[in-house]
């Protein structure tokens, strides 16, 4: 039994030792950038940034990878880094599409590459599925007369195809074009958008409904408009919320909707908010955290934050807005929903911007730390950069993701 007079002591010596205890380094964070190359004499490249917060690095060049052949035109990576870091990224100009291996974060390598699959050509989007297998939309196949509508194809992470299936089906617009797409596990269902990246094919308001079990199409049908005449044009990108079964649908004319009867026999749509529209510019990419909802919003030059709470009416509570020629388009969240990556077109094609996101209010605000050493401005710049493999073309970069813990 300890004596009660021993006991200030013993206190004072636990409170020391906890004093005295290693505080553990923080983990490293990266940022990972596709980026094209301006001059189409130098090859495109991946990016890594670090983004260690609150660490003196942060925002640093750490090191780039080349990839074979020239003019890929980086698009879209997958919107979220996958647990086992093999991340998907395509090239939508060449059609080829890169699998990035970032077992390792800094010393990133290329893990395979493909191009036409099964027939279709041009893959766009990448989504995992529960078996760990990725989703992959294909906008269009090659036919002898013609190009036809696309489809999706199952790969395995290494890029080996395990099934597809057509979205040309009896009576479909031979313009369809297979867009993004949202995974719906708990009714058995995948979404996807119709918007062909090919300017000089007509618009599209179409969504598709397929069977996740055996990507099997079974539905195909238009989004309304609303005031405007023209919200549901050019359908974007189905996100899933929190619940796992409600999938909210956004358009690059600026619509949202809400997904209705999804599993039934007659799936459905309607539109609960819109956003201002901006001649020659779309909004695009859209998070969801919690129960906000983010999305890039051209004509204010912003990214915008609504609470969902309620997804039959969404509200506006936050906006982060850019400089007034700024046109942001790709927008990702970190694993802890505390950044948010920000790249675009205009004034900001050659700048990766950070937002700050507070997920408990829906708060956003520019990450003014995020800047370079002597800048007087945020952001990194990708146009006045000497790149480790070699070059100093200007960087375009578009699809950007956070690393995994």
């Amino acid at each position: 039994m300890v004596h009660s007079r021993r006991l200030p002591a013993l206190a004072l010596l636990a409170l020391a030792s906890t004093a005295l205890a290693p505080v553990p380094p923080k983990a490293a964070e990266y940022l990972y950038l596709w980026t094209a190359s301006a001059d189409e004499t130098q090859p495109d490249f991946l990016a890594v940034l670090d983004v260690t917060d609150d660490a003196p690095r942060y925002g640093r060049l750490v090191t780039t990878l080349a990839v074979p052949g020239r003019a890929n035109g980086p698009h879209h990576t997958e919107h979220e880094m996958p647990a086992d870091r093999q991340l998907f990224a395509n090239g939508f100009r060449s059609g080829q599409s890169v699998v990035f291996d970032l077992a390792d974060p800094t010393r990133p390598r290329i893990a395979s590459q493909f191009g036409d699959l099964e027939g279709y050509s041009h893959p766009h989007s990448f989504l995992r599925l529960p078996n760990g297998n990725v989703l992959a939309t294909f906008q269009m196949r090659h036919e002898a007369a013609a190009m036809t509508p696309g489809g999706i194809v199952e790969l395995t992470p290494a890029g080996r195809v395990i099934r597809s299936s057509s979205a040309n089906a009896p009576g479909t617009d031979p313009d369809l074009r297979v867009y993004s797409a949202g995974i719906v596990a708990a009714l058995d269902r995948i979404v996807t958008t119709t918007t062909s990246m090919d300017k000089d094919v007509p618009s599209s308001r179409n969504l598709q409904v397929w069977r996740l079990s055996d990507l099997a199409l079974l539905h195909t049908f238009p989004l309304p408009d609303g005031p405007a005449g023209n919200e549901g044009l050019r359908t974007a990108e189905p996100r899933l919320m929190a619940d796992g079964k409600t999938v909210l649908v956004s358009t690059f004319s600026c619509g949202l909707y809400l997904m209705e009867g999804i599993a039934s026999g007659a799936p459905s749509a309607r539109m609960v908010a819109s956003f201002p529209q901006k001649a020659g510019t779309s909004c695009a990419i859209p998070v969801i955290a919690g129960h906000y909802y983010l999305v890039t919003v051209p004509a204010w030059n912003a990214v915008v934050s609504l609470d969902i709470s309620n997804p039959a009416a969404p509200r506006e509570v936050s906006r982060v807005t850019l400089g007034t020629g700024d046109v942001p388009h790709w927008i990702a969240i970190a694993p802890d929903q505390r950044r948010v990556v920000i790249t675009g077109y205009e004034a900001l094609q050659h700048r990766v911007m950070i937002a700050r996101f507070d997920s408990t209010t829906g708060q956003l605000a520019l990450d003014d730390r995020f800047r370079e050493d002597g800048a007087t401005e945020p952001g990194f710049r990708m146009d006045n950069k000497t790149w480790p493999h070699g070059g100093n073309a200007k960087g375009i970069p578009h699809g950007a993701v956070f690393s995994r813990p």
